[in-house]
């Protein structure tokens, strides 16, 4: 998985846009696809290899379903961006990054040192994740 990245909205012109689940299903060249609240993620899994970008939709800050989506792509294999983008709040950072975001693209623009600061708040984690790192009772009976 790539490092966490900090975007915004306008950080990249749009040269190959994002489309429907449902419009990627007839389209044989799309290398990226936006996941909406009520889209199945599993229906991407066997063209996970042509994918370089997924967006996962949070319309809403207490709409949770993206974060199992993301957790489906990622125990699934898949290696490419995947973006949280909508009403995404800094407080939700940790969360994201631990259900295998690596970038984001919030609606209202976040100020990266608090982005930082939310990211890098907890040295250890206490559960296995799509994010890679190790349970701090793992490393207790490191070698």
């Amino acid at each position: 998985m790539a490092e966490f990245q900090l975007r915004f909205r306008d950080d990249e012109p749009v040269a190959d846009p994002a489309v429907t689940v449902d419009a990627f299903g007839e389209q044989t060249n799309a290398a990226a696809v936006r996941i909406e609240p009520g889209d199945d993620a599993r229906d991407l899994l066997p063209h996970l290899r042509r994918l370089r970008l997924i967006e996962v939709n949070f319309p809403v800050f207490g709409d949770g379903r993206g974060y199992s989506a993301a957790r489906i792509l990622r125990e699934a294999g898949y290696g490419g961006e995947l973006r949280a983008v909508g009403d995404v709040a800094v407080d939700q950072l940790a969360a994201l990054r631990r259900c295998g975001f690596d970038s984001f693209a919030p609606d209202v623009a976040l100020d990266p040192a608090d982005a930082d600061i939310a990211l890098n708040r907890w040295p250890d984690v206490y559960q296995p994740s799509a994010d890679g790192r190790r349970p701090i009772w793992a490393k207790r009976h490191e070698s």
